[in-house]
């Protein structure tokens, strides 16, 4: 084969690899309904294939996903939403019978073996409220700019504290 074909593919491999992983899995309460956030990257134009599921007593329940077949007691009661960089499922009636570990996964719809994959311990009395400032801070990091320049604005005598 061609080197410059073979490294062209290795490239693509890689691009295709590292711009689907998951990078945060959060849980949290709204209502009576549990909120998991699934963050990825998205550097691709590949479909991406995703699953949400429940590991609970040693048994996995598929709650929603295109990989999967959904286990019919949890797909009833789910909501999903997604964007580019966030697939969002509500399990609503959350009870602590739905406690366990909740895992999002992704793989690149061309390379099924590779997979990507966060997990989140669930427990209802361990759960935070779900607020709109607490998940617009988890991951804005534009919200850090004013406390990092207070010392470059109290220098140029822009401000005084």
């Amino acid at each position: 084969m061609n080197p410059a074909i073979s490294i062209a593919l290795l490239l693509t491999v890689l691009q295709v690899a590292s711009g689907q992983k998951v990078t945060t899995l959060t849980a949290c309460l709204k209502d009576q309904s549990l909120r998991l956030d699934c963050q990825h990257e998205n550097n691709t134009n590949v479909p991406m294939q995703y699953e949400f599921r429940l590991t609970r007593d040693s048994k996995k329940y598929v709650l929603f996903g295109n990989v999967g077949v959904p286990n019919p007691t949890y797909h009833s009661r789910t909501n999903f939403t997604s964007g580019n960089y966030n697939k969002v499922l509500h399990l609503s009636g959350f009870t602590t019978k739905d406690e366990g570990i909740y895992t999002c996964e992704l793989r690149p719809s061309n390379q099924p073996h590779t997979v990507f994959n966060k997990n989140v311990s669930v427990l209802r009395d361990k759960l935070v409220k779900c607020e709109g400032m607490s998940l617009l801070i988890r991951d804005t990091s534009w919200l850090l700019l004013p406390l990092l320049s207070l010392p470059f604005l109290q220098a140029m005598d822009y401000i005084s504290l």
